[in-house]
């Protein structure tokens, strides 16, 4: 068992001037992980629209008219299609998204499939699939399944005010059940929906006081999608999202931090930033789910420009 984090130890960090806080979380970075690497993951939705869940932050519910298209479950070769051209891109892992409540055991069956032939291209696999029984979770790992993201998207105090239709506690147990399998957590969460410093503060304490810690932790910057409860929520301030990623690196040192959603409204100074508090870990491609993303070429200048290279 790891050592457990108090909240006001937590705080106490988190309240540190800015200097001290990236000091600090650089020099845990280092510890761990080489200064310069990125590790790149790819994102495709594999089953887009119409989920039943209400996530006030999530243009794919069914309960909001955001214009996003309902569409099935994709093709198994189409999904090999994306897998490799992820590849090639420089994509080391390849996450595959459905917007269910979570699967049924007829659709499980097809997205194992498709787990198994993506690792045959030799990446490392990801699925988010919503909400999961310990068996399914058993199914996924005998796929050959790398990792399974399921956020917890906020603190247990602010969860009601983002999401009714399913409990913190919900989301808890699919981790405990994925870990259970064998199979490696990738969970974060969503920053600038509302929730305070504090609330930021709690997510990633939970997070790091899981038996163990998530092996990839997702830090999202809020997307305000026209048609969502969010799409007038206020912009979070840039160097408390600094912080956020900073603590989540000491909290987890052994974590891969990553910057997910919003970095397409981040600047290069503010990822630049983002990277030296401690984040090593993109998504890449114009697309995540159903919004958009840095297109390539400009993560590869920006890469370049800060001699950042991919992790192999």
């Amino acid at each position: 068992m790891h050592p457990k984090w108090t909240l006001e130890q937590a705080k106490s960090i988190f309240n540190l001037p800015l200097n001290d806080i990236i000091f600090e979380a650089q020099t845990i970075h280092r510890k761990h992980f080489s200064a310069s690497k990125v590790q790149i993951s790819t994102l495709l939705s594999i089953k887009t629209g119409s989920c039943p869940e209400n996530c006030s932050y999530c243009p794919q519910s069914a309960h909001y008219q955001t214009g996003v298209k309902k569409e099935p479950l994709m093709a198994l070769d189409d999904v090999l299609k994306a897998a490799q051209k992820a590849k090639e891109s420089g994509a080391s892992r390849f996450c595959m998204g459905a917007a269910w409540r979570g699967p049924r055991d007829e659709d499980l069956e097809q997205v194992c499939a498709m787990v198994s032939e993506v690792k045959k291209l030799g990446l490392e696999t990801c699925v988010t699939l919503g909400l999961l029984t310990d068996g399914q979770a058993l199914k996924l790992k005998e796929a050959g399944l790398d990792f399974y993201n399921h956020n917890i998207d906020t603190s247990e105090d602010f969860y009601d005010k983002i999401i009714t239709t399913r409990t913190f506690q919900d989301r808890i147990d699919t981790l405990g059940y994925v870990r259970k399998a064998g199979l490696k957590v990738c969970s974060g969460g969503i920053i600038g929906m509302g929730e305070g410093n504090e609330d930021r503060i709690k997510m990633l304490v939970t997070l790091a006081n899981l038996d163990k810690p998530p092996e990839s932790v997702p830090i999202n910057k809020l997307i305000r999608i026209p048609g969502t409860p969010l799409e007038g929520q206020e912009e979070v301030d840039p160097f408390d999202f600094v912080k956020t990623i900073a603590l989540a690196r000491i909290l987890m040192p052994k974590s891969y931090i990553r910057l997910s959603a919003g970095r397409e409204q981040m600047s290069d100074e503010m990822q630049a930033l983002y990277f030296l508090a401690g984040a090593n870990s993109i998504f890449y491609g114009e697309k995540l789910l159903t919004a958009g993303n840095p297109i390539p070429e400009n993560d590869r200048l920006l890469f370049k420009r800060l001699g950042l290279e991919q992790l192999q």
